[in-house]
């Protein structure tokens, strides 16, 4: 399996894919991708588009909205199947899990002093929580052909291989 990595993935974030696609033996280089991060040359139909965690996608979804929207139109008119694959750790395992994610931007309290008085505030009451976040992926994950998969930090490299080994018909 040949697999090429885009050129504005950071190399110190990669590190670990890397060693692992050198211990299973993938060839492995770097050039600019269409959309996201990983294509497997047997299948340049699937793509993988790596998120360190979900405050990054949340980021990409809300924030960042008009670019993310862009990639997505780009990869469906490409007939491209755009897998995202997010780096959260061993609490989320699925989209539906998403559902129960708290924000730490929208829980995280902070103390300040006003009026010679100690204060409670919270960081941004704004930010976007598990259940507003779950149904944007859905409407993304169905209006765009997208699949949201994840896994831990250690099993990326691992999970990339699987997600691009998978059959042309997924």
């Amino acid at each position: 399996m040949d697999i090429q990595i885009d050129s504005r993935e950071k190399a110190r974030a990669i590190r670990k894919i890397i060693k692992t696609f050198d211990e299973q033996g993938v060839n492995h280089f770097s050039s600019k991708l269409l959309v996201g991060d990983y294509m497997s040359l047997d299948n340049p139909r699937l793509i993988i588009d790596r998120k360190q965690n979900l405050q990054e996608l949340c980021g990409n979804v809300c924030q960042q909205h008009e670019r993310f929207k862009k990639e997505l139109v780009k990869a469906m008119q490409a007939g491209i199947r755009l897998v995202i694959l997010i780096e959260h750790g061993p609490d989320i395992n699925n989209i539906e899990d998403v559902y129960f994610w708290k924000n730490p931007r929208k829980h995280e309290v902070r103390w300040k002093w006003e009026s010679g008085k100690r204060k409670k505030y919270v960081v941004s009451a704004k930010a976007v929580d598990g259940d507003q976040l779950y149904k944007s992926l859905c409407t993304i994950r169905d209006r765009y052909n997208v699949r949201f998969e994840f896994c831990d930090k250690k099993d990326t490299g691992k999970r990339i291989l699987e997600i691009l080994n998978e059959k042309n018909d997924q």
